[in-house]
């Protein structure tokens, strides 16, 4: 299932999430300059690579050994990676920071990545294989979407056979279904080796309820009764139509 948008009205300009679309994009294109095996070598700098962390007695407190923790949320390992990353990211983002505000929004964004990259140390102790992307992050916006628009609707494009088919599925069904998804996907990955390439599928667990457990500490509250919701999705959902 691919989602092509939601039907959910903001309020003020998403700015923060557009800068981070950009950067992440910037980034990347940055990161075709360079040779596969540069880019491994980058990876391994500036992406999270468990063993790391988790193989020594006592973590130092130099920040510069944390910073990998940020720069992997801005790195990519491919085409299909980055525009999967920012497509997410730009139909659920802007709502969630709508509720925020742009600085707010930034902190619970990083913070999300931040958690989300610890989940997958603490799963992958011994793993020496680099990971990066925005994908934890984005799975914490995903979570504090859910709670906060349960009843939008996501309109998902579902291929059955050749023909493209359209449903307008509840947010609450569409994003619980991804975690599912994520979940049994990480539960099968603790049964292949620990130096397997592949997705993350824990730090997007980790991201999604970090999300779900910080979402209210950032949200403004003034801004939790601007509209009617139920209101907005109806329109919203008469105006696609």
């Amino acid at each position: 299932m691919i989602p092509i948008r939601d039907c959910l009205p903001r309020r003020y300009t998403p700015y923060m999430t557009w800068i981070i679309i950009a950067l992440n994009c910037i980034i990347f294109f940055f990161e075709l300059m360079f040779s596969r095996e540069d880019l491994n070598y980058i990876f391994h700098i500036f992406g999270i690579v468990p063993a790391k962390y988790m193989l020594i007695e006592t973590l130092p407190f130099h920040p510069l050994y944390y910073l990998p923790f940020l720069t992997s949320m801005f790195l990519h390992g491919g085409w299909f990676h980055l525009i999967s990353n920012m497509w997410i990211m730009w139909i659920f983002a802007d709502n969630v920071e709508d509720k925020m505000g742009s600085f707010r929004f930034l902190i619970f964004y990083l913070l999300c990545g931040f958690g989300a990259s610890w989940i997958h140390c603490l799963i992958n102790p011994t793993s020496m294989m680099p990971t990066v992307g925005a994908s934890g992050a984005i799975s914490g916006v995903l979570g504090a979407y859910m709670v906060m628009f349960p009843h939008a609707r996501v309109i998902t494009l579902v291929p059955v056979f050749i023909f493209p088919l359209f449903f307008a599925f509840p947010a609450i069904f569409y994003i619980l279904l991804w975690f599912f998804i994520q979940l049994f996907s990480g539960l099968g990955s603790l049964l292949t080796p620990a130096d397997v390439g592949g997705v993350a599928w824990w730090a997007h667990v980790g991201g999604f309820l970090f999300g779900i457990l910080l979402h209210r500490i950032f949200v403004i509250k003034k801004r939790l009764h601007i509209y009617d919701d139920h209101f907005d999705y109806y329109c919203a959902w008469r105006k696609f139509l």
